[in-house]
């Protein structure tokens, strides 16, 4: 007898042993999935802050929690010392949403449309959107250590920090220095402590 009804695929958890693909990562056999697929733990425990920037970002990405795949869905932790940053970046696969759960965080992003900055001071309880591929940030503008959650819109939302992207890279520094109007000894000074190559 043939069936005329498909039963539903419930989820699809990443098997991350085979390559990623544009629409996420090939499922694992069912017969292999268990409940651990779908728990995730790594966001309980503090990031060390003791760094440039003063900020942990512990993320539950597809490739860490591989329940997120297909669903459209991921998650961050963000530490934050005082004065710590989460620099200038874009996530081109997704939009995110912040939540303050302690502390005092400045936030904002960047209209690509009309160069408009979208900035806020944000106190425990609150929550920002930061649409999807928009540049934007986090400071901790308080007197205390601060904790965020973020949830993004995709399982594999990208991540490109704009000072990483200009400076942490073999791009020569006449290069550089010429496509941000920048002098020469900024540019190789920001690629000394980015980690670039001159």
């Amino acid at each position: 007898m043939i069936s005329y009804f498909l039963l539903p695929q419930d989820f699809c958890v990443a098997d991350l042993s085979l390559s990623d693909t544009p629409s996420g990562y090939p499922c694992k056999k069912p017969s292999t999935v268990t409940v651990d697929d779908f728990v995730f733990s790594g966001l309980g425990v503090a990031g060390n802050t003791s760094n440039l920037i003063k900020a942990a970002v512990n993320l539950a990405f597809v490739a860490q929690f591989p329940g997120f795949n297909g669903l459209g869905l991921s998650m961050g932790r963000l530490d934050l010392a005082v004065d710590g940053v989460i620099p200038l970046h874009t996530h081109p696969e997704g939009s995110e949403v912040i939540l303050v759960i302690e502390g005092t965080i400045s936030a904002g992003f960047i209209s690509a449309s009309t160069n408009v900055v979208y900035f806020k001071t944000l106190n425990k309880g609150d929550i920002m959107v930061f649409p999807q591929g928009l540049l934007h940030f986090q400071i901790n503008s308080g007197k205390i250590p601060a904790l965020a959650f973020v949830s993004l819109s995709s399982a594999n939302p990208g991540i490109q920090v704009t000072g990483s992207a200009l400076f942490a890279n073999d791009l020569p520094t006449e290069v550089v220095a010429k496509v941000t109007f920048l002098d020469v000894a900024e540019v190789k000074k920001l690629k000394g402590i980015l980690g670039g190559t001159n």
